[in-house]
């Protein structure tokens, strides 16, 4: 993508490929550290319910404000 503000293009190619919209494959592709693997994030066990809803809200899950928190959990795993 020639020009793009993507910061990790590989990621945006293969979320394309899985056939994510293409607002959603460039809002995952620019979250910070996208693409890392490692990181050192608490399990979603220990995040607070906003932290899991404002995370829901990053990848575009649909419904997360009628969730409570394990469903806000199952569904940023599936994800």
């Amino acid at each position: 993508m020639e020009g793009s503000r993507i910061k990790n293009e590989d990621q945006y190619d293969a979320l394309r490929d899985k056939r994510y919209s293409k607002e959603k494959a460039a809002r995952i592709a620019n979250t910070p550290n996208a693409g890392k693997k490692g990181g050192k994030a608490s399990p979603y066990e220990d995040w607070t319910k906003e932290e899991l809803y404002q995370q829901a809200k990053n990848v575009d899950i649909d419904g997360r404000s009628k969730m409570n928190k394990s469903e806000l959990i199952k569904a940023l795993r599936k994800d």
